[in-house]
């Protein structure tokens, strides 16, 4: 794996981190995964996180190319985010990260208590 600086990315690694970096990228990207999800839906199934970092890493993510915003023109205005393609396609590559969580669990638990 080549590190980076700034901009110059050399490696899919450092764009990954990148992308998914951060306290709470990996948790939206579970919240979203299901479908459209509106703003305050997201900060209830993601206890402890404020609307300032949650708006933050949605609009990082938004400008990734990982988040779609949907701006209804409605009365009052509804906003759904969902994963675009290329966020679904992290998505599944994240999987196994969640399988290995799953399977390692009770050791991982048993660590860190």
């Amino acid at each position: 794996m080549t590190a980076s600086s700034g901009t110059d990315h050399l490696c899919g690694m450092s764009l990954a981190i990148d992308a998914v970096g951060g306290k709470w990228k990996l948790h939206l990207m579970w919240v979203l995964a299901d479908g459209p999800v509106r703003f305050g839906e997201i900060r209830r199934k993601l206890d402890g996180v404020s609307e300032k970092v949650l708006s933050e890493n949605l609009r990082q993510m938004e400008a990734s190319g990982i988040v779609h915003r949907e701006l209804y023109p409605e009365i009052p205005p509804r906003v759904e985010y969902s994963l675009t393609a290329l966020g679904k396609d992290l998505s599944a590559a994240l999987e196994p990260l969640e399988k290995w969580g799953d399977r390692n669990r009770a050791e991982l638990l048993s660590r860190n208590c």
